[in-house]
């Protein structure tokens, strides 16, 4: 095969006050905000990534800041939950933690064999903390307040819920090249790349289900890795060959993305790895000052007062 995908590359859900998502993800979780940057479609809003040390891929949850937007409904034809793979026997730690900030979580229980922590954002995004045996600590945000020893080492996996699985299944098994791992009821596991953390999916089939509403507090898309650009473009090729409907290829500045819907109606891209994020700022400067692509320099000053101002420990010029 001359073209793979490598795992997830990073998941984008919808925000709506920028400031409590960064005191949340950096405060309550230890997470690295990676990167502080504006919708390259709207750069009236903020774009924030946060991801493990060095802001690898496979490490990267991304928001669209949008304040007074309506909240989602979770649901089919979604991401419905993010899991993050942490150490194994760190659960109490984080359930410790996750109540002293008042976070919503519920009750653990196994999955897979592993155990599950299920909890949810000040949006009501659903997330989940997986002790998960492969874990790898040694890039994980060591600034962020949380021992690497029980730190979030990167995604878990996705779970993709949809009304029925089979061209869903289809896409993954046939096209992407994930196999089947194992099953537990109407849950179906895959796995790419060996498996392990970043390299699993999960999907739900629920035909009884309500159809989600992609919003404040929901996933807008998720994003799937592959090596470079010309293994990008054989995979628009071959998958508009199928009969997918895909954008064309976009400047994301950090990567290179193609968008298309799979046949649950779940919005897939696929990103390169590079260039990445050190492409206009140092490793130990990443996420400290608001960046803009080259095509919005021009107009910087207009997009900074219009945006609502940012504090935290690591920002500078976006304080």
């Amino acid at each position: 095969m001359s073209k793979e995908i490598l795992g997830i590359h990073h998941i984008t859900a919808i925000a709506d006050d920028p400031q409590r998502n960064i005191d949340f993800y950096t405060g309550v979780l230890g997470m690295h905000l990676v990167k502080v940057t504006v919708n390259f479609d709207d750069p009236r809003s903020y774009h924030l990534y946060y991801g493990d040390g060095r802001g690898n891929p496979g490490t990267i949850l991304t928001f669209f800041a949008w304040p007074g937007a309506r909240r989602g409904r979770h649901g089919n034809s979604q991401v419905t939950d993010t899991a993050f793979a942490i150490p194994p026997g760190s659960a109490d730690f984080w359930m410790d933690r996750l109540a002293a900030t008042a976070t919503d979580f519920q009750a653990p229980f196994s999955r897979f064999g592993q155990q599950v922590v299920p909890f949810s954002d000040p949006d009501g995004l659903r997330l989940e903390l997986i002790e998960t045996p492969a874990v790898d600590p040694s890039h994980v945000w060591e600034a962020g307040g949380v021992s690497p020893e029980v730190a979030i080492a990167g995604f878990h996996s996705a779970t993709l819920s949809e009304t029925g699985y089979e061209r869903t299944a289809e896409l993954l098994t046939k096209t992407m090249g994930f196999t089947l791992h194992s099953q537990e009821q109407n849950r179906f596991r895959y796995e790419i790349a060996g498996g392990g953390p970043g390299k699993t999916v999960d999907l739900v089939c629920a035909p009884g289900g309500s159809e989600g509403r992609i919003a404040v507090g929901s996933v807008h898309h998720i994003a799937w890795r592959t090596r470079d650009d010309q293994q990008q473009l054989e995979w628009l090729k071959d998958l508009s060959r199928l009969g997918y409907n895909l954008s064309p290829v976009m400047d994301r500045v950090y990567f290179h993305s193609i968008y298309y819907r799979e046949p649950g109606g779940i919005l897939f891209e696929i990103a390169t790895d590079p260039p990445g994020f050190t492409i206009d700022e140092p490793l130990d400067g990443l996420g400290t000052t608001i960046r803009l692509p080259a095509w919005f320099e021009p107009r910087r000053n207009e997009i900074e007062a219009a945006l609502p101002k940012l504090h935290g420990p690591r920002l500078g010029a976006a304080s």
